[in-house]
Order: structure tokens, then C-alpha cells, then sequence
């Protein structure tokens, strides 16, 4: 996960609605599914899907109350102690 992405996808919520980001998703896990795609690409979107269940789960907390400098360090915190384990 990068935090420069979960940021720039903070912000499009922000913007817009945590709905889009949902939907976005939805069709990525549909697309996993596609039989003739190659491993990189499968890498790439998984990539790309653990970014955007990332930022969903920092705006959930943002949402909770917290700050959101505080929401990403913990966010990132805990991603690092499972990484560790």
C-alpha cells in the first residue's frame, strides 16, 4: 500500500462520495475474474484494490471522528505490525 495513493483517493471521497470508490471496487474484483489475464496484471489490480479498501477503511475512521493525519498513521501502523508477523 502507498500513501500517496490512499491520500489522492481520500481526497476524490472528499470530493465526491466513498460510493464511487466502491463501485471502482466492485468492478476491479469483477475484472480479476477474466480468465486471460496475465499475472502482472492481476498483481497490478490487486495492487490497486488494496489501495482503495485502504482508503475506504481511513475514511471510515476519519468519518469516526479522528483526525486524518492521526487515521493514516494508524491505518499504516497497523498494515506494518501485520506485514511483521
Amino acid at each position: 500500500m502507498r500513501l500517496p495513493i490512499i491520500k489522492h483517493v481520500l481526497g476524490f471521497i472528499e470530493q465526491n462520495d466513498e460510493d464511487w470508490v466502491n463501485e471502482t471496487i466492485e468492478l476491479l474484483e469483477s475484472m480479476s475474474d477474466i480468465s486471460t489475464l496475465k499475472d502482472e496484471e492481476l498483481e497490478v489490480m490487486g495492487e490497486l484494490l488494496s489501495n482503495l479498501y485502504g482508503s475506504i477503511e481511513v475514511h471510515q475512521m476519519i468519518k469516526g471522528g479522528m483526525d486524518k493525519k492521526d487515521a493514516m498513521n494508524a491505518f499504516m501502523k497497523r498494515v506494518m505490525g501485520a506485514i511483521d508477523k
